[in-house]
């Protein structure tokens, strides 16, 4: 259930981390921005397990998974190719 969860907040996330932070060389589809979302509260909840902020079955909450949601966002937008404009 927990993983569930984590898809579940990942995408509102993802969403939400969109809104925050739009840019030109970040995803505009909506399914690709929802992957990163939900990447972003997988990567979210590993780091928060690992520093000792969550327990082993706990997931990342709401503010956490928006936060690597953003963060995955940036380093996207860091790594994609400026798109050509025509």
């Amino acid at each position: 259930m927990s993983v569930i969860w984590t898809i579940i907040i990942g995408f509102v996330a993802g969403v939400i981390a969109k809104l925050i932070m739009p840019g030109p060389n970040e995803p505009s589809g909506f399914i690709l921005t929802t992957v990163l979302g939900i990447i972003g509260a997988f990567v979210a909840t590993f780091l928060g397990q690992a520093l000792g902020w969550y327990r082993a079955d706990q997931s990342a909450g709401f503010i956490g998974a928006v936060v690597g949601a953003i963060v995955v966002l940036a380093i996207w937008g860091m790594v994609s190719s400026p798109r050509q404009r025509m």
